[in-house]
């Protein structure tokens, strides 16, 4: 599933989400969503999500 769209993510979602600095490498960072950053309804680039533990970027893609 996309993280383009915000009705896809809940708080306790396990995503995989590319933080600022691994935007070139294209590094994906697993972990469950604590918080959503992102008010509007869908990003082209992907929701900007705060993982538990502090980490923040925007998910790439949605685990099931």
């Amino acid at each position: 599933m996309s993280g383009n769209s915000r009705a896809n993510i809940k708080i306790g979602t396990k995503v995989l989400i590319v933080q600022k600095q691994d935007q070139r490498s294209g590094k994906l960072t697993e972990g469950i969503v604590e918080a959503i950053l992102t008010s509007s309804a869908n990003h082209p680039h992907g929701i900007k999500v705060r993982l538990i533990g502090g980490l923040v970027g925007r998910v790439k893609q949605i685990m099931s």
